[in-house]
């Protein structure tokens, strides 16, 4: 039994089990790819953690974060592009880990999804819960603090009481959002683009905006000098911060999800990928040089920094549209992590979905509602767990715990293509990575290095997140698996659930 673990569902069965599926259309250019990725990475990086990692590692040298952290994405984008041409399913990384390295590897990168997704939907969340905050206070609404806020904080002393209730606004939008994707939510095309278009208009506006009330004092210095602890500014500062601010970065998957659908995918992936990793790292770069040339860095440790940065424009301008301006700054953020927790919370259910068809998971997981044809039980069960963990953590613990969990994924799907390359050489692959097997390894160097920067503290948490899954996986999942013991699941049937038109990892 020890050896079955490591057995490998074969690609022909994945790719047969794709092909059963009528053909997409292949209408997707270069330009479509780019700006499907740009909708897609825009959210909550730029929007809440920005602040986080200015305040607590990297100062106004940010920029330098974001530069790190788009390098390792573009090398793990396209790793990602050739799975996804050649095993076009659900399930991503899992997938591509339980082709490649064995079944055990597959439950390994399942169980880290987790953390991309479900605990990523609750940081945003609680961005959101900020935005919201900000909002109301702009119409004079001011919410108690103890229902705003979470119950425990995390510093120097380790976990601390803040005296609040819960992070009550940051629940309730994962409840609004599990229900609806329990009844069954169909995100068109249209509002799709809309949600797009308004986060880049709000971004751009910032940016142009904002240069007017940069103050050039507040970039000096611009790499503050290190506190004696690694990770806290200086360059240690810079290389923890690209591990942090890696979050923002994450979504841009969804554009090697449409390689099916490219017109021309040896051609237009990378420049889909890259492209849009190089769009969306100069706004990013813009967006941190304009807030904390506006903002002291020092006091953008808070879950909305760019409404404190509006805020701030407000104070020394007696235009009349810059309340009008905040007012629609807050709103695109506010609508464009709404959209961002959807998507989230779709994605997860469907790793939990695919993990119980394999008989990994127990057959609930993979059970479909009979009225609305959704898989409601995982939904549920990321639901409530997403609204738990961004009701009582702050945002930094959760950003970094996305962060590791992302980076670990991607470079074992870094892995995962140079492995393959040398298992089946013969497979037709409609896109291939340049460079292999360096440029893969240098994408799993690279995220692994990356990781090497998280705090101690975030690794541990992981080893722990782990160990629980493991424990999970040689209790339950491998003495079920489909693949392995076949027996055990004749006569049952695998019903298909509807999971939407989102964009799916």
């Amino acid at each position: 039994m020890a050896n079955k673990i490591f057995n490998v569902k074969p690609v022909d069965l994945l790719i047969r089990e794709s092909n059963a599926n009528k053909d997409l259309k292949r209408t997707l250019t270069a330009s479509n790819l780019v700006a499907l990725g740009v909708g897609a990475i825009i959210g909550a990086g730029i929007f809440v953690l920005t602040g986080t990692v200015a305040a607590q590692h990297s100062g106004p040298a940010i920029v330098f974060s974001f530069v790190i952290a788009g390098i390792v994405c573009a090398f793990s984008g396209l790793c990602y592009a050739e799975f996804s041409s050649m095993i076009p399913i659900a399930g991503s990384a899992y997938t591509y880990a339980y082709s490649t390295m064995g079944e055990f590897f597959a439950w390994v990168i399942g169980w880290d999804l987790i953390l991309e997704y479900l605990f990523g939907a609750s940081t945003v969340a609680v961005g959101w819960s900020g935005y919201v905050n900000s909002f109301l206070r702009g119409f004079g609404i001011n919410l108690p603090q103890e229902i705003m806020s979470p119950p425990i904080t995390y510093g120097d002393a380790g976990f601390e009481v803040t005296g609040a209730f819960v992070n009550l606004p940051a629940m309730l939008i994962i409840a609004l959002m599990t229900g609806l994707l329990i009844v069954g939510i169909h995100e068109s095309a249209k509002v799709n683009n809309i949600i797009v278009i308004l986060k880049v208009v709000v971004i751009l506006a910032f940016i142009a905006i904002g240069f007017a009330y940069i103050n050039m004092d507040n970039y000096s210095p611009f790499i503050p000098e290190n506190t004696g602890t690694f990770g806290e500014f200086g360059w240690s500062g810079i290389l923890r911060g690209a591990g942090v601010i890696f979050f923002a970065y994450i979504g841009f998957d969804a554009v090697s999800t449409a390689a099916q659908e490219a017109k021309n995918p040896q051609r237009d992936m990378p420049r889909g990928i890259l492209g849009s990793l190089m769009v969306t790292t100069v706004l990013y770069i813009l967006v941190a040089l304009v807030l904390t040339g506006v903002v002291s860095y020092t006091l953008l440790d808070v879950p909305d920094p760019i409404a404190v940065g509006i805020d701030e424009m407000g104070k020394t301008s007696s235009k009349g549209f810059i309340s009008f301006f905040q007012i629609v700054i807050k709103f695109g953020a506010i609508a464009g992590l709404t959209s961002v927790i959807l998507v989230m919370l779709m994605a997860q259910p469907r790793i939990f979905y695919t993990m119980g068809r394999d008989g990994l998971l127990p057959p609930a997981f993979a059970r479909v509602h009979p009225k609305f044809k959704t898989p409601y039980v995982p939904t549920l069960i990321t639901g409530s767990i997403a609204a738990l963990l961004a009701g009582l953590f702050p945002i930094g613990i959760l950003g970094e715990m996305v962060s590791i969990g992302t980076l670990l994924a991607f470079a074992m799907v870094c892995i995962g293509v140079v492995v393959l390359r040398k298992t089946r050489p013969d497979l037709p692959r409609p896109f291939k990575t340049p460079l292999s097997p360096w440029l893969p390894l240098a994408g799993a160097l690279g995220a692994g290095g990356v990781m090497l920067t998280l705090p101690v503290d975030t690794w541990f948490r992981l080893i722990i997140w782990m160990a629980i899954g493991l424990a999970i996986y040689f209790f339950y999942g491998r003495h079920h698996s489909r693949l392995n013991f076949p027996e055990k699941h004749q006569g049952e049937t695998i019903e298909e659930a509807d999971f939407g038109d989102g964009p799916m990892h």
